[in-house]
């Protein structure tokens, strides 16, 4: 089953990686054909992110490595979309 979407929860240190290499890095794993990195908080020595990744078949243990290759740290996978086709997250009323 192909993996088409992963949100991940990535921490890296405030110097490095900068945010423009790790999308490179990203961009560039097997399967990924978009990267969206948003900053969810700062602190004196890391950078928390929301790491959105796309693509048609992500190998998501290269991703891993790739990611962590650079410096930074995947905490989380916080959304996975795999199969044939992309479903959209719809949340529940209650």
């Amino acid at each position: 089953m192909p993996v088409r979407r992963l949100v991940l929860d990535v921490d890296k240190t405030i110097a490095e990686p900068d945010l423009i290499h790790l999308a490179l890095v990203i961009e560039a794993a097997p399967g990924v054909q978009a990267v969206n990195i948003a900053v969810t908080e700062i602190d004196i020595e890391t950078v928390g992110t929301n790491v959105t990744v796309e693509g048609d078949d992500i190998d998501v243990a290269a991703l891993t490595r790739a990611i962590e290759r650079t410096g930074a740290v995947v905490h989380s996978i916080d959304e996975v979309v795999a199969g044939v086709y992309t479903v959209e997250n719809k949340p529940r009323s209650r």
